[in-house]
């Protein structure tokens, strides 16, 4: 039977909240072994940027097109449905590309799901990290999303308890099965192309 080219070894969940703020951090992890030379055609920033793209084309299919993301020049908005209806507003991503790490981050501006207190304060990132090279064929691969210093508002407005059964929870299963979906390697085109002068004609 022919190996797949990534396979996925570990999942593992941390989500917190600081008793003091109401400040919630929630990070997801995954460690995966994928081929080498798989690897090595993907490591740039042009598939950085298609790796932040499979996010959100990813929220958009497990939710059946409910949720969307509306892109403008320096913003990101999660949407449900239309416009008006913005659950988050972020900034632009900001990218980060070294040898062995890459990351990329959506500072939180604002929206339905954040309570006002928390505007501005947080965000979600993607980061991949290569880990120890032992000269085999597959190389590990981790890959972490985070949610920083989150304010939600169902919370404020709540209770944290009722944050923690629903949105928290639907967090972690959605962000679950996204990290399950890279063994696939399938990484559409960004639609901003921030990077398309790198990307390769395939």
């Amino acid at each position: 039977m022919r190996q797949r080219p990534a396979a996925i070894e570990t999942l593992s969940d941390a989500t917190t909240v600081d008793e003091d703020t109401g400040a919630v951090r929630s990070v997801q992890r995954a460690d995966l072994m994928i081929d080498r030379d798989a690897l090595e055609g993907i490591w740039s920033a042009t598939y950085l940027e298609r790796l932040a793209r499979s996010y959100w084309r990813f929220l958009a299919r497990v939710t059946l097109g409910l949720i969307r993301v509306r892109y403008g020049e320096e913003s990101r908005s999660v949407v449900l449905i239309a416009r008006p209806l913005r659950l988050l507003t972020f900034h632009a991503p900001e990218y980060e590309v070294g040898a062995a790490r890459g990351l990329v981050r959506w500072r939180i501006a604002r929206g339905v799901l954040v309570a006002k207190r928390g505007r501005g304060r947080g965000y979600l990132q993607i980061e991949v990290s290569r880990g120890p090279d032992d000269g085999g064929p597959r190389l590990p691969l981790h890959v972490e999303v985070e949610v920083a210093n989150f304010y939600p508002a169902i919370a404020s407005g709540l209770s944290l308890r009722l944050y923690n059964i629903t949105q928290s929870r639907i967090h972690v299963i959605v962000t679950y099965g996204f990290l399950r979906s890279l063994v696939r390697r399938d990484l559409p085109r960004s639609r901003v192309g921030r990077f398309a002068a790198a990307q390769s004609p395939d």
